[in-house]
């Protein structure tokens, strides 16, 4: 039996104090631990982006990272973007301009261009194009995304 650890981390803005083997990811620890189930598995290997949460500040496959690495960490998922019951605004853009469809690779969509807006103040529709096309989907074709995303940094940086 492996022994496990007691990790730490703050996730949307609570602490969480949860057990966790050596070698779960923090996906896993996500979903398994604490519950947060709108992190997505997909390829489980980092190529497929379903999983990317933010972590301290930045983008991150949470599935190529274990959990006892995230403690004292700030993290961020999927569940922490609504404001209780009011989505986030990229999450409306989201609907409004068609880019969901079946939804598995949304949360990652989501989290991935939050933040590609949030750290490029000075982004060009060439990058959100390259951003976006770090989190693959089968369904949507990907325009009304870029949209999306586009219409958001617009809204994040020339108000």
């Amino acid at each position: 039996m492996i022994d496990e650890q007691v990790i730490s981390l703050t996730v949307n803005g609570k602490v969480h104090n949860a057990h966790a083997e050596p070698r779960m990811s923090l996906a896993d620890f996500l979903r398994e631990r604490l519950g947060l189930t709108g992190t997505h598995l997909g390829c489980e290997h980092g190529v497929c982006g379903s999983c990317t949460v933010i972590y301290e500040g930045k983008a991150v496959r949470s599935c190529l990272m274990f959990a006892v690495q995230a403690g004292g960490a700030e993290i961020e998922t999927i569940e922490g973007l609504a404001d209780g019951k009011n989505l986030h605004p990229l999450q409306i853009l989201f609907s409004e301009q068609r880019a969901l469809q079946c939804g598995f690779c949304t949360p990652g969509m989501l989290m991935a261009a939050i933040d590609l807006v949030h750290n490029n103040p000075t982004i060009s529709s060439e990058d959100i194009r390259l951003g976006m096309s770090a989190v693959l989907c089968r369904c949507t074709g990907y325009e009304g995304i870029i949209n999306a995303v586009e219409i958001y940094a617009n809204q994040v940086w020339r108000k």
